[in-house]
């Protein structure tokens, strides 16, 4: 059975990460017995199960993303007003 990501786990509802433990442990149990037809059924609703959290990780990154673009930006027009002020000084 493939694991998700720990920022994932992290991310699911306490319901989504319940029932992603319960199928996680089926699946170990049903590779012990060597039932891997079964386990890759049970692999892909862990894999459905979590998209939503898959979802909330990019949405995460994304804002991350957002906030970064708006420093930079307020970054450069502090620059920009400082050459501005700098020239104004200069001319004076």
């Amino acid at each position: 059975m493939r694991h998700c990501s720990v920022q994932v786990r992290g991310l699911l509802t306490r319901d989504e990460l319940d029932r992603y433990n319960a199928l996680m442990e089926v699946g170990s149990y049903l590779e012990s017995q060597s039932r891997y037809d079964l386990a890759a059924t049970v692999q892909a609703e862990v894999d459905l199960l979590i998209q939503p959290g898959i979802e909330r990780l990019k949405e995460k990154g994304r804002a991350r993303d957002r906030m970064t673009q708006e420093y930079l930006e307020e970054k450069r027009r502090a620059e920009w007003a400082a050459q501005i002020s700098a020239l104004e000084d200069e001319e004076d």
